[in-house]
């Protein structure tokens, strides 16, 4: 498969691809996560000047209605570049749910700020225990004052510790793995009696557990109905993670193609061994097998077909698995030096090992799949 991309695409794609070779290259990434904040507000801004944070939003909501092909575009290029700032996580999760599910006032207020890279969002969904099951949930949000009162504990939230607001699943009704009964909120990150401890990912970026003792969130859509709402989101997610996954491979695939036509064992190049460049052989058509998938799910994603989630935990699958293959294959092929701080190689296999286990990992989708292919 191969998207002919139209004028606009082909100049979002131009234009990410020269802000990162200019501002990001590998040597300004490693500072930036090095960083005390670990990100940088200085090219998240200049995400925002470039329309990258509402290419994806619709025009009703003053966005650039690029849909999940702009976003396909901008999260290659972020893969290949390593990039740590939490597009994903506020563009493409909360974004996403906001323009769904909340009010003119919300989307007004809310999605504006996004757009012009004012505020940044996390989404607390996952609890301990929980091992992705969206519907096991046991924080619990009462109606008190002009609110809702939440109280609970989620574990390992993206970007939580650069959030301004929180999107936070939370009970309002129901057992602990009840579909329904599960709402959403918007919370304030600096609300009293919110705290957070924050730790660094296995990427570099930043993740927080979080506790919730009697905090104040706004209702976001209708009460007990978000599992819906987060099952599409989780779609979109990973669409945008596949996308980014494959840029990241198709690094890995040159990088180790470079470095075989350099590298000298026994007085000659090791790409000039059969056995090796069968590996690399290999590397290219699982990244190619990736990119085909990935592209047919962005394009299912962007249609609204039916049978979307089956899609997107068959592509969650395959993409993962191929993404260690190419991982393992390039460490490997460039030695111990492929695991040094100072080579870009051992931080795109930590950036595949995190995307793998985001919102589920290869094997837990590929259950997913067979059990959603045989209710089919």
């Amino acid at each position: 498969m191969d998207i002919q991309f139209t004028e606009e695409q082909e100049l979002l794609r131009s234009s990410v691809q020269r802000l990162l070779r200019d501002q990001y290259d590998f040597d300004a990434r490693r500072k930036i996560v090095a960083s005390e904040e670990g990100y940088s507000r200085l090219r998240w801004q200049a995400f925002a000047e470039l329309g990258l944070l509402g290419a994806p939003f619709s025009e009703e909501v003053d966005g650039l209605d690029g849909g999940p092909l702009s976003t396909m575009i901008i999260m290659q290029e972020f893969g290949r570049h390593l990039v740590v700032e939490p597009f994903v996580e506020t563009v493409v999760l909360a974004g996403s749910l906001l323009e769904q599910l909340g009010s003119v006032e919300q989307k007004q207020s809310f999605i504006a700020d996004i757009i012009a890279g004012n505020t940044i969002w996390a989404l607390a969904w996952t609890e301990k225990g929980s091992r992705f099951d969206l519907t096991n949930v046991t924080t619990t949000a009462r109606r008190g004052g002009n609110g809702y009162v939440l109280t609970g504990q989620k574990a390992a939230v993206i970007a939580a510790p650069w959030a301004d607001y929180l999107i936070v699943s939370a009970r309002t009704s129901g057992q602990q793995r009840d579909r329904g009964g599960v709402s959403l909120f918007v919370v304030d990150r600096r609300s009293a009696n919110l705290d957070l401890q924050s730790f660094k990912t296995i990427d570099g970026r930043r993740a927080a557990e979080i506790s919730l003792r009697g905090v104040t969130g706004q209702l976001l859509g209708q009460e007990g109905e978000g599992i819906a709402a987060v099952e599409a989101c989780r779609d979109r997610a990973i669409g945008a993670l596949c996308a980014e996954a494959v840029g990241a491979m198709s690094e890995l695939n040159a990088a180790t193609l470079d470095y075989s036509k350099t590298r000298k064992q026994f007085g000659t190049t090791i790409g000039s061994f059969q056995v090796l460049q069968h590996r690399m052989v290999d590397m290219f058509i699982a990244h190619q097998e990736a990119l085909s998938l990935m592209q047919h799910l962005t394009l299912s994603l962007d249609a609204g077909e039916a049978g979307i989630s089956r899609l997107a935990s068959g592509a969650k699958s395959k993409i993962g698995y191929a993404g260690r293959f190419i991982a393992d294959q390039a460490v490997q092929l460039h030695g111990g030096m492929g695991m040094t701080d100072e080579l870009n190689i051992g931080h795109y296999f930590k950036q595949i090992s995190s995307i793998n286990i985001q919102f589920g990992d290869p094997a837990f989708h590929l259950l997913r799949y067979a059990q959603l292919d045989a209710a089919a």
